[in-house]
């Protein structure tokens, strides 16, 4: 077997482009057993996910967690699983499209944008195939994950560098770190619940809920934590939202160590057992909707809340595809493929091209 993976066929004479791709987590194929056990063994068997030495957590993977897991994890899968696919592909696929055409609007160098997962498919290497067979020697690696983690954006940069390296021809390539604090990411989070509260009206209890990462993550120097604290302190300002009706809270823990606090659910079960008249959830941390938000928090959270004699529940959507979101998405990658571009026209281009078009000297 070659070492390196075949060049795409070249035309010399062709433009050489930059690309976009968009990173998600991941998902599996279909809400069953069979496809849920793979994903969770790609998944739970990177060592940035699960930071345990491979000789205590691989026989703990495979002959506890990928035996029992899967069937669980299966039936949380159905019960979010839309017509078109997994929620998580689907808003990433569109996102990508629509991303393609915001750009198109903006600049004048043709920009390819795809959307791949980190595990999962299309997954990364596949992705970066993808642009390079569409003519990008210039790639720009956009993690949607708005905080950093090891576990996520450095993950996904490890995946990156591995398919660059199985590559003859390497493209110039940029990664995203964060975008926690973007002013367009920010004012969309506070568009998207302003409208919700419009049309239903204001809570008397506010939740940011987070994925949770495990807490020795934070005493070992991840910035996850801290970014996630900003994120919810700017958004908040922006809601002019007072911090005494507010929590930031963190979900998704899994194994029995101590994971960031407070989770979630506890907070959850206190709000209702403190009878709040009504609490809404909003989850800063995915931009997309996907088995975290719509049934972890959407279903699972709901029914916490209610058993614990809260009285009304409202989960607040991703950003999904909102035009204030895209726009920012947008923003995002343009500050990030300074260079790349095609230099805007000069007064004397564009006068000369405004007369061949028809206008009057």
């Amino acid at each position: 077997m070659a070492r390196f993976a075949a060049e795409p066929p070249y035309e010399h004479g062709s433009p050489a482009l930059p690309g976009v791709l968009l990173i998600n987590l991941g998902t599996p194929a279909a809400p069953t057993e069979r496809a849920v056990r793979a994903y969770l063994r790609e998944f739970l068997s990177d060592p940035r996910v699960v930071e345990i030495p491979r000789a205590v957590w691989m026989p703990v993977l495979h002959g506890v967690i990928l035996r029992t897991r899967p069937k669980v994890s299966a039936k949380r899968y159905a019960a979010i699983w839309s017509p078109d696919g997994s929620p998580l592909k689907v808003h990433g696929e569109r996102q990508a499209k629509i991303l393609r055409g915001y750009l198109g609007e903006r600049i004048r160098t043709p920009l390819e944008v795809r959307s791949a997962m980190r595990y999962g498919s299309p997954s990364i290497a596949e992705g970066l195939a993808a642009l390079r067979s569409a003519g990008c020697d210039r790639i720009l690696a956009l993690p949607l994950y708005p905080q950093y983690a090891a576990s996520t954006t450095g993950s996904a940069s490890d995946a990156l560098l591995a398919a660059c390296s199985r590559m003859r021809n390497v493209p110039a390539l940029r990664i995203v770190k964060h975008f926690h604090d973007d002013p367009g990411y920010i004012g969309a989070l506070a568009h998207t619940v302003r409208e919700y509260w419009i049309k239903t009206g204001r809570p008397s209890h506010l939740v940011l809920s987070f994925h949770g990462t495990p807490r020795k993550s934070l005493e070992r120097g991840d910035p996850y934590h801290c970014e996630c604290q900003k994120t919810a302190r700017l958004l908040l300002e922006a809601l002019q939202w007072p911090l005494d009706r507010a929590s930031v809270t963190f979900q998704s823990r899994f194994g029995r160590a101590e994971w960031l606090r407070p989770y979630t659910a506890d907070v959850l079960r206190e709000l209702g057992t403190k009878k709040a008249e009504r609490v809404d959830v909003v989850c800063p941390g995915f931009v997309s909707d996907c088995l975290e938000t719509l049934e972890e928090v959407a279903l699972e959270g709901k029914t916490i809340f209610l058993e614990a004699g809260g009285q009304s529940f409202h989960y607040i959507e991703c950003l999904n595809e909102s035009h204030e979101w895209m726009n920012a998405l947008t923003n995002i990658v343009l500050a990030n493929v300074q260079g790349w571009l095609e230099p805007p026209a000069t007064d004397a281009a564009q006068r000369e091209r405004a007369l061949a078009l028809g206008a009057k000297n």
